[in-house]
């Protein structure tokens, strides 16, 4: 067998492998070796085996994973960004869906301490469905706007998916959140807008408000919102005005809200353990999964794959906006049935070459690739987010609702992508401007 044929035969095999019911980071070890085995030698395949896991794990960027996703995790425990979703509740109690639009308000100002999207809606849906079911919000809007809220979660910075992006792509994450900013607060306001016409339609989703909100309220409930605007201050203040590296700007971040967790007595020895527990084993697990795509690349590009399949399609190189509609149609299909860190490190070793043929912006491109992925996030048939607004809503909303309150969202999402893929300049507006 040719080494092409070796290649194509290990994509083949791959989803196989997965199907089958093995973990997305043993099958791309496994399915790589055995490759490289075949095409290769034992030799050979043994020597990418204990040279590339080394050279990925090696990398300083990656270190800031672990300090991104402990600070997500004990912000979530010590329940440090409560006040966000209080404040937006207060100040627009009197605006028809005003609970929704505070869920989106929420879940923007959760996301940039956190940079994860099932945690984001995890954290928001906790706080805010049980408040709207109670207010008589319709199920469908009350978990559909919780469970598209929280993939703001994976533009604003933080974001573990940029944080990756930047690490295989080669490009400073620093520029990456820059561009993530706009995309997600666009992304906010596009929900926003979706929230106010359906209320505007037909106002039996979410009921007025019965609620009289004093000045004295307002306030006390700004007040409450000083650990989440401390924590982003130090957090992005520092990060993009030079004064920390991504790194440092993430552990600076997790120490910060561990001593206002413990200051204030709202997270326990025993939560911070647990915290710290959560983040290793997602940690490893991302970097499992890291490694496996390392192999595969590894693999494509000894055998030729990668070669073949990007002079396959060069005759969409002249053509971008055909090679953007592929890779959109591609990203769609693919972010419906895998998680979206799985799914971005299997792809990227065959799609970012043909990105930088066709001479694309990589900034630009990993903030439209995350967006791709999170719309994945909310496309059935699996819809994580979906899965975890379940757990959260329990008997209160099944499924297929849930589904159904996110639809006119997933359209306003397909705007904002189109938005983001043709107007270049709203992704690339301030990492040119500050970068």
């Amino acid at each position: 067998m040719s080494g092409v044929e070796i290649g194509l035969g290990a994509l083949v095999l791959l989803p196989v492998v997965l199907l089958l019911g093995v973990p997305i980071g043993p099958a791309l070890i496994g399915v790589s070796f055995l490759g490289l085995w075949a095409m290769k030698g034992w030799t050979v395949a043994l020597g990418a085996l204990g040279v590339v896991p080394f050279n990925f794990v090696a990398s300083w960027i990656l270190s800031s994973l672990p300090m991104f996703l402990l600070l997500g995790h004990i912000c979530h425990r010590a329940g440090l960004t409560n006040g966000m979703f209080n404040l937006a509740r207060l100040w627009l109690a009197a605006v028809p869906g005003g609970l929704a639009i505070a869920s989106v308000f929420g879940a923007t100002g959760f996301a940039a301490m956190c940079g994860s999207s099932l945690a984001c809606s995890a954290t928001i849906g906790k706080i805010a469905i049980p408040k709207m079911i109670e207010a008589k919000y319709h199920p469908e809007l009350a978990a559909g706007s919780v469970a598209v809220a929280g993939t703001i979660g994976a533009l604003i910075p933080p974001s573990i998916i940029l944080i990756l992006y930047g690490l295989i792509a080669e490009v400073p994450v620093t520029q990456l959140f820059l561009a993530g900013i706009s995309a997600g607060l666009l992304t906010s306001i596009g929900y926003v807008l979706v929230i106010v016409i359906r209320t505007r339609l037909d106002p039996s989703l979410a009921p007025p408000a019965n609620l009289t909100v004093t000045s004295a309220e307002r306030r006390a409930a700004l007040c409450e919102t000083w650990p989440a605007l401390l924590l982003m201050l130090l957090v992005l203040g520092g990060l993009f005005g030079g004064v920390f590296t991504p790194t440092e700007a993430g552990a600076a971040g997790a120490a910060a809200a561990a001593l206002i967790g413990f200051a204030s007595r709202s997270l326990s020895l025993r939560e911070f353990v647990e915290a710290v527990g959560d983040t290793a084993q997602t940690t490893c697990a991302l970097i499992l999964i890291g490694i496996g795509a390392s192999l595969l690349a590894r693999l494509l590009t000894l055998s030729g794959t990668g070669a073949f399949i990007a002079d396959s399609l060069a005759v969409l190189d002249h053509h971008p906006a055909a090679l953007m509609l592929a890779i959109v149609l591609l990203y769609l299909v693919l972010g419906s049935f895998l998680e979206p860190i799985s799914c971005m490190l299997i792809t990227l070793p065959i799609v970012l070459p043909l990105v930088a043929t066709a001479g694309l912006e990589r900034v630009w491109f990993g903030v439209v690739l995350t967006k791709l992925l999170e719309i994945g996030m909310i496309t059935p048939p699996i819809g994580l987010n979906v899965f975890v607004i379940k757990g959260v809503v329990g008997d209160l909303a099944p499924t297929s609702a849930i589904f159904r309150g996110i639809f006119w969202f997933g359209l306003m999402d397909m705007a904002v992508l189109a938005l983001l893929i043709y107007v270049p300049d709203i992704v690339l507006f301030l990492p040119l401007m500050l970068g």
